[in-house]
């Protein structure tokens, strides 16, 4: 029979006390347990909570990138780019969810974790396709959801949302060719116009 689930917190103090000073933050939020490291500890935490008895996270659940340079209306003052990675522990019954930042913005690297977990290929190589982000130790960091070619990033937040070429069939010369975007950009914000105190806002 599954054990209950750890209480936030009480996993919280397990792993204060398991990774000392290389937990740069943890903290509760929603009853979810966020663990953030610095880059240069990144894969031996990883290491850490996988092996040692009272973490044993035996499976990476999912990994994403994240671009923060847009967070909070602009006032994001720390680095840009992270990896977020969620952990689940089978035979402790708890669930972790740990963040890596990049240290450096304009090319972005971090330690692969795929020698400890297989399942973060893909999800690596995922995040480099769509953010940059390059993964020190993959054996086949190349993209994955983008087409031949492609240029730039696209989930990162200063990739135009027309793409920088688009792509069509020419019938002529049969085959798929790459040409120079003909879409104007605009403005795809709504305007939104509000009386004082309209619906009891202030």
């Amino acid at each position: 029979m599954t054990p209950h689930a750890v209480e936030p917190e009480a996993l919280k103090s397990a792993l204060s006390q398991l990774l000392g000073d290389r937990a740069q933050s943890l903290t509760v939020v929603r009853e979810e347990l966020t663990l953030t490291v610095r880059a240069a500890d990144y894969y031996a935490v990883m290491q850490t909570l996988r092996d040692a008895p009272e973490a044993r996270f035996e499976q990476l659940i999912d990994l994403c990138g994240m671009d923060y340079q847009t967070y909070g209306d602009g006032r994001w003052e720390g680095q840009r780019f992270a990896a977020v990675v969620h952990l689940l522990s089978v035979e402790h019954n708890h669930r972790l969810r740990v963040r890596v930042f990049c240290p450096e913005d304009d090319f972005p690297v971090l330690d692969s974790v795929t020698a400890l977990w297989a399942a973060a290929n893909w999800y690596e190589r995922e995040a480099f396709d769509l953010y940059g982000i390059v993964f020190d130790g993959h054996e086949d960091l190349r993209r994955i959801l983008t087409d031949y070619g492609f240029i730039g990033h696209p989930f990162r937040k200063d990739f135009p949302l027309s793409g920088h070429v688009e792509m069509r069939y020419d019938a002529e010369r049969q085959r798929v060719i790459y040409e120079p975007v003909t879409i104007e950009p605009r403005e795809i914000t709504p305007r939104i116009i509000r009386e004082d105190n309209y619906g009891g806002l202030h």
